[in-house]
């Protein structure tokens, strides 16, 4: 159980306070507080009557207030309370995600990921929204590696585990995961039956060549050849005879269709460059995506497909595939883009990778860039990104994602169970008299099971700069208690708490000066600083939260320091 203090009780009663002013859009009012405070906290029980009392000065300064100001300091000591009274109220109508048109049959959906790199935050909108669906509907979600351009888009070996382990962390794992590259028999099989249907034909002309027929709605020369010879000159194709840019095979479509991105689509062509993967390096003759995609978005009962709006046209094509081969499209659902603009490299996997190659970036969890291996270091989990994008719903237009709504959602995880502790940046050390050789602080103000930590005070402490007291001036250093600036040190007073409840005097973190050094790496840089011994004590992987500064991941326990990634405040 928590212990009794009354700097706790007057703490929990303003929040309290304000909770109720904003919530009822009036003034606060004891009654309402007293049972709900009381349920929360047990150890106030016992001592009703200076609760009371407490809670009645609360409530009084706050309705001496504006609303204005409510907000305000509502929003400085718990800004989740104040999210949480700014939602909208739910209806029986309401969720996050519409549902899913044509649902009766199973629900089988699919993320289809280029394998080049590691996944950046807008990658991870995709899995979360399918596996809420997969729960909504008890249905299948496959992770399909689309892999199938090893010249432009040339995947990278080491993202199809590191997506899988995006995945892992972001916990949607897929039922089963496949790679296009290993399936290029089936696409040359089912290209055979499209030819067979007559629609498509093995093209010889230049790029340039039918760009200027295609524009011009005339067809190209090959276009009216037999059956049997298309198919002799696709063999070809698949033996390599062709080398890239002599021949592709076509989808025949309409040659004067108003739209002429949907004329006679490329659906095959030839890569000299062969894949990475081995099992797929003998292959030249390759499938467009539109191609790829559709065969296996059928053979694998895809029921519903999620893609951008920008991509409307590869539906269209798609249309034409399925039409030759007799088959019913999925249902598509269409959104915007997401936009993130905390970052000063762009959410682009190709731009990322160049970054790090030019030496910006120290690689793909640096605490700069914009990728899910950079907030798993940071301690951001991976539900907080999830519950996040899912919010974000299925809107046609570009949502703008604030890096404060994923904080926020990661907060409320990662607050109960995170132990505090004091990290001083830029210290500035002071010697100190007349306080204990040593002092304890809990290590949670809401969980006294965690127990507390014991800090030596020896005869110099490190503040940060701000929090220096000027010449005559006091500070309450936490745990510890009240000092005064004298002749340059600090020297113990004996005041009671009654002059930090009064406003008088200040409460700051502090450390001992000989105390343990902490690098923090954060998305501004890195951060150097000291902290209490006990925290070399704190396991690696453990998020903390660091008094006053914020949430942070602890990475690593050096023999002689702490290296720590900053979270979010």
């Amino acid at each position: 159980m928590e212990e009794f203090s009354e700097e706790r009780v007057a703490a929990a009663a303003e929040r309290a306070a304000l909770i109720n002013a904003l919530q009822h859009e009036t003034d606060a009012a004891v009654g309402p507080i007293m049972g709900p405070l009381m349920a929360e906290h047990p150890s106030f029980r016992a001592h009703a009557d200076v609760v009371s009392e407490l809670v009645a000065e609360a409530v009084a300064a706050v309705n001496a207030e504006s609303m204005t100001w409510r907000r305000d300091r509502l929003a400085e000591i718990d800004p989740d309370a104040l999210a949480a009274i700014d939602a909208p109220a739910p209806t029986s109508e309401s969720h996050a995600l519409p549902a899913l048109p044509d649902a009766d049959g199973p629900v089988r959906m699919r993320a289809a990921p280029n394998p080049n790199g590691p996944w950046h935050i807008g990658h991870a909108r995709m899995p979360a929204v399918i596996g809420a669906y997969r729960e909504r509907y008890d249905g299948h979600f496959i992770l399909r590696f689309d892999d199938t351009d090893p010249g432009t888009k040339r995947p990278d070996l080491t993202a199809y585990s590191a997506i899988e382990s995006d995945l892992a962390y972001l916990g949607v794992s897929p039922d089963a995961v496949v790679r296009a590259s290993d399936r290029m028999e089936e696409y040359y099989q089912h290209a055979r039956q499209v030819i067979d249907a007559g629609g498509a034909y093995v093209c010889g002309c230049t790029a340039e060549t039918f760009s200027a027929l295609k524009n011009d709605g005339e067809a190209c020369p090959h276009r009216g050849e037999p059956i049997p010879e298309t198919h002799e000159r696709f063999a070809a194709m698949i033996d390599g005879a062709f080398e890239a840019g002599e021949a592709v095979l076509r989808i025949r479509t309409d040659i004067e269709h108003a739209n002429p991105a949907l004329r006679d689509f490329v659906a095959f062509r030839m890569i000299d460059r062969p894949h990475p993967r081995p099992a797929a390096a003998a292959y030249r003759c390759w499938p467009m995506l539109d191609f790829q995609s559709a065969v296996d978005d059928h053979l694998l009962a895809i029921s519903h497909i999620i893609r951008g709006i920008d991509l409307q046209d590869s539906a269209r094509r798609q249309g034409f595939i399925y039409g030759y081969l007799g088959w019913e499209y999925p249902a598509v659902l269409h959104w915007g883009h997401v936009n993130i603009d905390a970052y000063d490299v762009p959410l682009s996997t190709s731009a990322i990778a160049a970054a790090i190659d030019e030496g910006v970036l120290s690689g793909w969890d640096d605490p700069r860039a914009p990728t899910l291996m950079s907030l798993r270091r940071r301690g951001i989990e991976g539900a907080a990104i999830v519950e996040t994008m899912v919010e974000l719903g299925m809107s046609t237009s570009n949502v703008d994602l604030a890096m404060s709504r994923l904080y926020a959602a990661n907060r409320a995880r990662v607050d109960p169970s995170a132990p505090r502790a004091f990290l001083v940046r830029d210290p500035v050390q002071l010697s100190v008299a007349g306080l204990p050789d040593q002092v304890t602080v809990e290590r949670h103000p809401e969980d006294a099971t965690m127990g507390v930590r014991t800090i030596g005070v020896s005869d110099a402490v490190a503040l940060e700069p701000q929090d220096v007291p000027e010449e005559g001036a006091r500070v309450w250093l936490k745990g510890a208690g009240c000092v005064r600036r004298e002749d340059d040190g600090l020297v113990a007073t004996g005041d009671p708490i009654d002059v930090v409840r009064s406003g008088a005097v200040d409460v700051v973190h502090w450390a001992p000066a000989a105390g343990r050094p902490v690098r923090m790496e954060t998305p501004e840089g890195p951060i150097a600083g000291v902290a209490p011994p006990p925290l070399a004590q704190i396991e690696e992987d453990t998020v903390v939260q660091f008094e006053r500064v914020g949430f942070a991941r602890i990475d690593a326990q050096e023999p002689t320091r702490t290296v720590a990634y900053f979270a979010h405040r």
